[in-house]
């Protein structure tokens, strides 16, 4: 007789990493047939392995469709007979390549030299296809290292002559940048069409009739430095001729469209000089084809386009989501809000929007078919990992029907624990939304350590997405909290504005009122309480623990700790009264009442501090300070200091082996500090 016991599952660790399937950038067949998608895994030899996949829309199993081991972005030609895609095979440069719909040999269409190569576009007519490469500087391709290498020469200077060298995760690309290519789909015939954008932040689309391109760009000479007013452009592919679109908001501009009747463009962007990433709105914005009676459809919103879910397990982009619906009459966008992520519909005029999907989820939009019926989708579920997903649009819904399921045995496998969820009345009464996972086993009136986790940004938001760190913390026995203060997205425009400029005092307001729920709760040791957070997430730890001694430990990860030296030292640096009043130079007085280094004096804290040496954000200098307070002061501290190889962003993409090691730090370390009551004293 079998037995009725149900199986006992098994407890998430960090090195579950191996085990989990990534899915992302899922694009459906013009016939809406087929979804094409990318699939990552851990592979061999500590890195992961990119392939292209294909799942039908209405029933089978996905296979793959390429091999790897570094392929991505795969994109449909308008007829669906060809598939181009980036591929960067055998460690050599990355070039595009061609592969039949149906299945056969993959050609590589370009023979780029060394460089970075993104955003593949298809011409409507699949005669071209539109793409931006930055080529790598002579001094340092592969070749000239290995030749330097053999001579015993040491590595070139840079010779720079703008602060706009560098950018964290893409690494040193000095007076290099991305410039627009198109290449012949026959001959394999390449022609740079446009080189001027001074930042490389240039996005395009084609016009249908193929002869257009409109692309969004920074002439500015100073670029980053600069005030932040983009052009739209047209270029005539023919004869590369150039015509500026007059009379539009002065305003940064990004993720052009062109409406399928050739109309009308849409483009996501703000009428101000502050930059895409900003405390201020990003809005939806329309025009004529010919740049006449531009209009904000989103302004009596209060919605973000740039308002991101953060997640460990999906790739997470700042970059806005919009596409046309097939009779040009709305815009499909991706709407960040209240920890979730949806498909609104935006019609023309600006009136009668509304949101076409629902629920507990993250939907990251891929494209529609070419009838504008169906659009592929991934979905992200707080206890359940990234899947593609497809959905029949409506008028006034769609319906999310899942076609993949590789995470499916992992889950039913391991301790999943869905977060709760509940508002936290702040100080002054703002709502704070604030998310709680509990240990596997969970028991009303038993008392647990907990873990105060905030996130980064700050201009981001956690939501309703899989933490896989969330998850390994609570089957390791913590109540795992974390909330989107003030200063996040996700909530309107004054939510994220009453930070501007001034990092410590709404947010800190938000942090304190939920450190006092926590204190206040049933199931929560208020001796055992531990803060953690990486980057902005870094810079509240330390000012929580230089205002309060309520924590029992602190993690802080790729941290902000002084605002005043940050100002030249990151990838992008401060620009005097944009974001912070004064300059960082001469007139740092706000940088420096809001730098937690100036309380260090005050920390009791037992803290561990995690950072890149690679980081190009938040320069591990940063840490450098941290780590000399208390350990001049004697404040029980480590330094786990990761190599060159990481990034800002290693726990999310860096390396396998330095992700798992840096999850057994972080365990270690409440181990150390949270299984035992109280702190150890000097």
């Amino acid at each position: 007789m079998p037995s009725t016991r149900s199986k006992k599952k098994t407890p998430v660790t960090p090195e579950d990493l191996n085990e989990l399937t990534f899915v992302s950038d899922p694009q459906i067949s013009p016939e809406g047939g087929r979804v094409l998608f990318t699939r990552k895994q851990i592979g061999k030899k500590n890195k992961y392995e990119t392939s292209l996949w294909m799942v039908p829309t209405k029933s089978g199993n996905p296979t793959a469709f390429t091999h790897g081991p570094r392929d991505g972005q795969g994109r449909w030609s308008a007829d669906g007979s060809q598939i181009a895609f980036i591929s960067a095979r055998d460690e050599e440069s990355p070039q595009i390549h061609l592969i039949p719909a149906d299945g056969g040999e993959a050609r590589s269409l370009t023979n780029l030299p060394e460089g970075s190569l993104a955003d593949i576009t298809w011409s409507p007519t699949g005669r071209h296809i539109a793409f931006q490469f930055r080529e790598r500087e002579q001094a340092w391709t592969k070749a000239a290292i290995k030749e330097r290498k053999a001579s015993g020469e040491t590595s070139p200077p840079r010779i720079l002559d703008n602060t706009w060298y560098r950018l964290d995760g893409d690494g040193y690309f000095n007076a290099e940048r991305y410039k627009l290519y198109i290449v012949d789909v026959e001959t394999g015939e390449t022609k740079m069409l446009y080189g001027k954008d001074t930042i490389g932040w240039f996005n395009c689309d084609w016009s249908p009739d193929g002869r257009t391109l409109a692309v969004t760009t920074c002439r500015n000479r100073r670029g980053v430095l600069g005030k932040m007013h983009f052009d739209l452009v047209k270029i005539d592919v023919a004869s590369g001729r150039l015509a500026p679109l007059k009379n539009l908001p002065r305003g940064p501009k990004t993720n052009v469209q062109w409406s399928p009747n050739g109309k009308y463009l849409a483009w996501a962007g703000r009428d101000s000089d502050d930059g895409p990433y900003s405390t201020r709105n990003l809005d939806l914005w329309t025009c004529d084809a010919s740049g006449r009676n531009a209009r904000c459809l989103t302004e009596k919103t209060d919605w973000c386009l740039m308002a991101c879910v953060l997640s460990d397990t999906a790739d997470v982009s700042f970059a806005p989501n919009l596409q046309w619906s097939h009779d040009s009459k709305r815009v499909l966008v991706a709407i960040g809000w209240n920890g979730q992520s949806h498909i609104a519909s935006i019609p023309r005029s600006g009136k009668g929007i509304r949101n076409l999907t629902e629920g507990r989820v993250v939907i990251s939009p891929g494209n529609c078919s070419r009838d504008g019926k169906t659009i592929a989708m991934m979905v992200d579920q707080p206890a359940a990992l990234p899947e593609i997903h497809v959905g029949r649009i409506g008028a006034t819904k769609i319906t999310p029907r899942r076609l993949t399921s590789f995470n499916d045995a992992y889950l039913a496998s391991h301790t999943i624990r869905k977060p709760s969820m509940r508002w936290v009345r702040s100080t002054d009464g703002t709502k704070v939304q604030t998310w709680m996972v509990t240990p596997p086993g969970f028991k009303k009136g038993r008392k647990y350590p907990a873990i105060l986790e905030i996130h980064g940004g700050p201009h981001a938001q956690y939501g309703e997405s899989f933490f896989h760190e969330f998850q390994v913390l609570a089957n390791a026995g913590y109540i795992v909290i974390y909330s989107n203060p003030r200063g996040s997205k996700g909530y309107g425009e004054d939510h994220t504005r009453a930070i501007h400029g001034s990092w410590g005092g709404k947010d800190w307001e938000d942090i304190r009122s939920v450190r006092d729920w926590m204190k206040n709760h049933e199931s929560i040791n208020t001796k055992r309480m531990g803060v953690m957070g990486g980057s902005y997430g870094g810079y509240m730890t330390l000012w929580a623990i230089g205002h309060t001694n309520d924590f029992a430990g602190a993690i802080t990860d790729r941290c902000v700790s002084n605002l005043v030296s940050m100002g030249g030292n990151s990838d992008f640096v401060d620009v005097p009264d944009m974001y912070f009043p004064g300059a960082f130079w001469n007139c740092p007085e706000q940088m420096w009442h809001s730098s937690p280094i100036r309380t260090m004096g005050n920390v009791e804290t037992p803290t561990l501090i995690i950072h890149s040496e690679g980081d190009l954000r938040c320069n591990v200098e940063q840490a450098d300070q941290v780590f000399a307070a208390l350990q001049i002061r004697k404040i029980p501290c480590t330094f786990v200091r990761y190599p060159r190889e990481t990034s800002h962003g290693m726990s999310r993409n860096g390396p396998p082996d330095m992700r798992l090691h840096r999850l057994h730090q972080i365990l270690d370390w409440w181990k150390q500090y949270l299984h035992r009551s109280g702190r150890r004293r000097r």
